[in-house]
């Protein structure tokens, strides 16, 4: 359940009236904490009890970026802890929610509400303002914080942008602050980000960072849509209007309404009053407005299978897939006088495969760094119910897959005490599943379907049960961090500035491929390129663990030694991994695996290979 480990949340707020942050049955605080709870605009020390142990907030940051103090009037925002935008909330209660009977948004989705570690503690520092507006400096106090106060995993549903590219010494805040927890011990959790299906588009590369894709669940909330010609089709809404009567339907474009305008003139009001329009664009808050201003009673709308809903306010707004949206509109056409009935919309669980990589969940390689494969896992994301200002709402992102993982990472440390920020990671990325509730390999979402690949989802999808008994672990030492800089150009004092302590670079030479990462990224593999790691045993004394490897195309793949055998006295031991090209092609990425499996354990990295003809090409 989580029970001692304090998770800080980086965010906007948190609501603590919300039955998510009770504190029911909970014991003391932990000793180690260090933290306060800071007062402010609707928000006392009252509002902080065994669940939410500390709360603060920083705002000076953001105000300098505006060039005047924020204002508040009118119940826009609070200067305090407490959270307006409700995004805060939900993530809070994803990671360390504690266990709501009966939660539902609107009476969907009803059911025990709980989150990943719902015994952990938690610490709310609210640095992003008006919805998500953030600023290095508030953020880079955030973590200072977080640290001195004394949490064991912070989760930060934030990501800088990819392009520009950032710079790890370009005081970026996810990566500094995250750089100066991992070196006291804090384990810190972060979005993919939210620009998929491209590549290139996954945002927090630093290793130190546990990165985290976003996948769906086998939850549907199904609407029956009935046509006059007494077909019927299924599609997916959270609107809570049904009609009990047949109703017109008419097709927006043969009234003259472009899809993707946003504004409607006098005579198209007229003309949708009292129907539903099919509309082969996704909806969005003007556009609802204008449909419910000019009295429609309804939207259909035909989009890509990429599971994302568009709740509309005061309007029936329905999704269906392209194929069903054709069927719909040749009724239309064919029909002198088109009606359609919508039911209302029903929870549906198990009947869906899952997980599936979300289409907008962000993907690699990174262009920074790409010996460092991101994202390193991935965890559900998209229709997550968990607590806002106003109950509980269905929110979809990687930002809700972030928490996901934060909470497993707090049950893991609940556990493993003294184990660091890397071995959490690696037991997280090592036991991740490949395969869907269907026994084939986990797909992606994107303009085609396609099997996922670690470009997608790292390791896997998380498997909170086999990571907490890895069997095996890739650590990693803040001294690696640095040689790892250092190996990618950085100059000393650079380096010096993401550590706050002055360092200078081995004169012996650090391969970036060799940073004892939990996966493999070779990105520019010419001829044969050779890999070090070490693995720990933190499972049964007397181990003997063989390899296993699915080696990408094109790249012969050989292990050295190929068993490794652990005691009281050998508990941690190094191999080489050697890849050679076996094709003269310029190639695209090729992805396999090295698995170690002593019997009961099955401990799994990734590996991405590109094979090159020369050192710098344009793929054609």
């Amino acid at each position: 359940m989580g029970e001692g480990p304090i998770i800080g949340v980086i965010d906007t707020g948190i609501w603590p009236e919300s039955e998510s942050f009770n504190d029911d049955n909970m014991g003391p605080i932990p000793l180690h904490w260090k933290g306060i709870c800071q007062t402010g605009e609707s928000f006392n020390s009252t509002h902080c009890n065994k669940k939410i142990i500390g709360a603060r907030w920083f705002v000076k940051g953001y105000e300098q970026a505006l060039g005047k103090p924020i204002n508040t009037s009118g119940g826009a925002e609070y200067l305090s802890p407490r959270d307006k935008n409700g995004h805060g909330s939900h993530c809070s209660s994803t990671a360390a929610g504690h266990f709501v009977a009966n939660a539902s948004y609107e009476g969907l989705a009803t059911g025990l509400a709980r989150g990943g570690a719902p015994l952990a503690r938690l610490a709310m520092y609210k640095a992003c303002w008006f919805g998500g507006s953030c600023t290095d400096a508030d953020e880079l106090k955030a973590f200072d914080m977080a640290i001195h106060d004394g949490v064991d995993i912070i989760s930060i549903s934030v990501g800088q942008s990819v392009l520009p590219l950032g710079d790890y010494v370009d005081a970026i805040s996810d990566t500094v602050g995250a750089f100066h927890a991992v070196a006291k011990g804090i384990t810190v959790v972060s979005i993919a980000g939210n620009e998929g299906p491209n590549s290139y588009t996954v945002k927090n590369t630093a290793p130190w960072i546990i990165t985290v894709a976003a996948t769906t669940i086998d939850r549907a909330f199904i609407t029956e849509i009935k046509l006059g010609n007494n077909q019927t089709f299924m599609g997916q809404s959270l609107s809570q209007v049904k009609h009990k009567a047949f109703v017109d339907i008419v097709y927006s474009q043969d009234l003259g309404i472009d899809d993707y305008d946003d504004t409607l003139g006098s005579e198209q009001e007229k003309l949708v009053a009292g129907k539903v329009v099919l509309c082969f664009a996704e909806p969005n808050p003007t556009k609802n407005d204008a449909y419910v201003k000019a009295g429609a009673v309804g939207l259909l709308y035909p989009q890509i299978h990429d599971d994302i809903l568009s709740p509309c306010s005061n309007i029936s707004c329905t999704k269906v897939d392209y194929e069903i949206g054709t069927n719909i509109l040749f009724y239309i056409r064919r029909t002198s006088s088109a009606v359609v009935k919508l039911s209302q919309p029903k929870s549906a669980v198990g009947k869906w495969v899952s997980p599936r990589v979300a289409y907008f969940s962000s993907r690699g390689p990174s262009s920074l760094s790409p010996a460092v494969l991101k994202p390193d896992i991935a965890a559900p994301g998209v229709n997550i119910l968990a607590a806002k200002p106003s109950g509980y709402e269905l929110d979809t992102g990687t930002s809700m897959a972030c928490p996901h993982v934060a909470g497993v990472a707090a049950l893991i440390k609940s556990l493993h005490k003294d184990w660091s920020p890397a071995a959490i990671k690696s037991a997280i990325v090592t036991t991740a599943s490949q395969t869907g509730t269907d026994g084939q390999v986990i797909s992606a979402q994107g303009n085609e379907r396609k099997p996922a690949d670690p470009f997608d989802m790292g390791g896997g999808h998380v498997n909170p049960k086999k990571a907490v008994d890895p069997g095996l672990i890739y650590d990693i030492s803040m001294g690696d961090y640095i040689q790892f800089l250092c190996s990618m150009g950085y100059t000393s004092k650079e380096i010096t500035h993401i550590n706050g302590r002055e360092i200078s670079c081995s004169k012996n030479k650090f391969s970036e491929f060799d940073l004892n990462l939990p996966s493999i990224s070779i990105p520019n593999l010419k001829n044969t390129i050779i890999v070090t790691r070490i693995v720990t045993n933190v499972g049964s004394i007397n181990s003997i663990y063989r390899a296993l490897v699915q080696s990408p195309h094109g790249v012969g793949v050989k292990v050295e030694p190929q068993t490794l055998s652990f005691n009281s006295s050998t508990t941690m031991l190094s191999f080489k991994v050697t890849f050679t090209s076996t094709q003269k092609f310029l190639g695209d990425y090729s992805f396999g695996s090295l698995t170690w499996t002593d019997g009961k354990h099955l401990v799994r990295i990734p590996l991405a290979v590109r094979v090159i003809e020369f050192e710098s090409f344009v793929d054609t």
